[in-house]
């Protein structure tokens, strides 16, 4: 695999370094925030390994950065802050994964590994998936189609549409939606969900095409082709 590894932390870097290429991947380092987007901007990569703090621009930025220009490479943050709300914000602006350090090498490689296998599903073929109205979501590949209209989604996005259709009709809390897609199992004040609600609205609510994705006040949301929420 090519491998971008964000981290300024040299003996971090040297450690995960020798680890990577030992295990047969080819693996190019930035040191800074500004580099790692220059490097993110001009080259396709398998998955990056992305510390938040970067010097310059920050691993938070760099989120954002990379979602905003459709840029859907696999993203594991590798940050020494353990707060829920660090988490969550990540995860929020498009982060796939989320490990803490000190960890040990075998579980970042699993990751690793379940996140580029993730990736890889759009390159099999497609069969099984979940519909509403004339939204199908293609469950192994993470690829949605409306009415013959290609829908390229991220991978949480991919997760909380999921969710929604399997319980089509039906309203899914927000706290479900958190533990669900976020695997966060409390309460929390953020607003990640409302965000990728909008998200997902903006790419499967086509102007000439009814809206599916309803707001259900106070309860949550619900996906639904007969309308009238």
């Amino acid at each position: 695999m090519e491998i971008l590894l964000a981290e300024d932390n040299r003996t971090i870097s040297s450690f995960l370094v020798k680890g990577l290429e030992e295990s047969g991947h080819t693996v190019t380092l930035a040191e800074t925030g500004e580099d790692a987007r220059d490097r993110i901007s001009n080259k396709e990569w398998d998955i990056i390994l992305l510390d938040l703090m970067l010097p310059g621009i920050d691993g938070f930025e760099l989120l954002q950065y990379t979602r905003y220009k459709k840029n859907l490479t696999p993203i594991l943050v590798i940050s020494a802050l353990n707060e829920p709300e660090d988490k969550v914000r990540a995860l929020g602006l498009g982060a796939d994964d989320y490990i803490v350090k000190p960890f040990h090498f075998s579980e970042m490689m699993a990751r690793i590994n379940a996140l580029t296998r993730r990736a890889n599903y759009y390159h099999l073929p497609e069969s099984e998936c979940l519909e509403c109205g004339d939204l199908k979501l293609f469950i192994h590949t993470n690829r949605a189609v409306r009415n013959g209209r290609e829908i390229r989604l991220t991978h949480q996005e991919y997760k909380l549409l999921k969710l929604l259709l399997e319980n089509e009709d039906k309203v899914v809390p927000r706290a479900k939606i958190l533990d669900t897609v976020w695997e966060v199992n409390f309460e929390s004040n953020t607003n990640v969900v409302d965000v990728y609600i909008s998200y997902l609205r903006n790419k499967v609510h086509f102007t000439d095409m009814a809206p599916l994705i309803f707001t259900v006040k106070g309860r949550g949301y619900i996906i639904s082709s007969k309308g009238g929420y």
